[in-house]
């Protein structure tokens, strides 16, 4: 479990979701890894994407391919990212095109097994 404090409840494992977000990108790898920087501070916990546990960032330069994976505690913070305004002004972008995401449920025990930080 979480500590209470973070969200002034305990999140069991069974709630949380991952969403695991794909693009193509128009522009060098140098140029967006500067651009994730910038940012990254509104995806802190406590940060700009409420429920939002902790965020991996992805890029394979090679293919043009970027995105990344985000842990939330429930399936309403997922849907309210979704519905924000950093996602929305993440698909306005023009340097961005064939954006994904995908949700899926946590297989808890399973995952306990090879250690994923869930909890």
């Amino acid at each position: 479990m979480l500590p209470r404090a973070w969200f002034g409840e305990e999140v069991s494992e069974e709630m949380k979701k991952i969403l695991q977000v794909s693009f193509k990108f128009k522009m060098t790898g140098p140029e967006l890894e500067k651009a994730f920087l910038e940012g990254a501070p509104a995806f802190r916990p406590g940060g700009k994407v409420k429920g939002l546990l902790w965020k991996i960032w992805l890029m394979n330069e090679a293919e043009k391919s970027a995105g990344g994976v985000y842990l939330f505690k429930d399936d309403a913070s997922v849907q309210g990212y979704l519905k924000g305004e950093l996602f929305a002004m993440l698909k306005s972008l023009p340097a961005l095109s064939d954006i994904e995401a995908k949700a899926f449920d946590i297989l808890p025990e399973h995952t306990k097994i090879t250690r994923g930080p869930i909890g």
